[in-house]
């Protein structure tokens, strides 16, 4: 029996389990399970893996997704330059790293806003799912800056996003946990007044499926978009790379 899992902390958002397990059944994919592994301290990783010796592949989220790169043999190129892991393949008693983060929302990105270089974005957060999306913008060449609450050089705070600079950057991408259930209420700070029909809002959040960054936004006249497409393309990613 091959096993698959997700390892983060908490769990209780993830929707991982019931895609793949879906997955297994509608492809008639045969001795395959997925589990979850609440994982509070990354220095467990060891330990996990060696309680559970038929791990096939791995799925990494909050807050392990860069913390847990110094436990793999290797890692692949493009995750190393993002400095963040979230898939992880098992072959020969080597574990390597991948990220599939960013193609994923690459692809749902293309489908959802018009790209062209020289698009600009801001990205709301600076975690490791903020640095797949800086390598999917690299990538189709839209400039961005990064939003956080404490700021280092190159990044802007949140006081810094006002209507005058919203004018010039008409996606805006929250990579943030905000507004992920339960704690449903919260959302991150910008002046949602100022958002028009021009404005094009990215929530890497889907549960729930409209966050209140989202329905603001809506309510502005903004096109939205949850994380719920990029989830399902990086997994079927994902379920490459352990195959391959």
């Amino acid at each position: 029996m091959k096993e698959y899992a997700l390892i983060g902390y908490p769990l209780t958002h993830s929707f991982s389990k019931k895609y793949f397990t879906e997955k297994f059944e509608a492809d008639n994919i045969k001795n395959c399970v997925y589990n979850l592994y609440e994982l509070p301290d990354i220095n467990g990783f060891p330990e996990l893996l060696k309680a559970h010796p038929n791990l096939a592949g791995l799925n990494v989220t909050i807050p392990h997704k860069e913390v847990v790169i110094p436990f793999l043999d290797e890692v692949e190129e493009e995750a190393a330059k993002i400095g963040a892991v979230n898939v992880i393949k098992f072959t020969d008693g080597k574990i390597k790293g991948f990220n599939s983060d960013y193609q994923g929302f690459m692809q749902s990105l293309q489908k959802f806003y018009p790209c062209s270089p020289g698009s600009k974005a801001l990205i709301l957060g600076t975690g490791g799912a903020a640095k797949a999306v800086m390598a999917a913008l690299d990538f189709l060449q839209i400039t961005y800056k990064t939003v956080s609450r404490k700021p280092e050089s190159g990044q802007l705070h949140y006081d810094a996003i006002t209507p005058e600079l919203l004018a010039s950057y008409t996606l805006i991408i929250n990579t943030t946990p905000l507004g992920t259930y339960p704690n449903t209420a919260t959302c991150p700070s910008i002046p949602y007044q100022a958002l028009t029909e021009e404005h094009y809002l990215y929530d890497l959040v889907y549960n729930p499926s409209e966050t209140v960054f989202l329905k603001k936004g809506k309510e502005a006249g903004a096109h939205s978009k949850n994380g719920y497409e990029m989830l399902c393309l990086q997994a079927e990613v994902a379920w490459q790379i352990w195959n391959s």
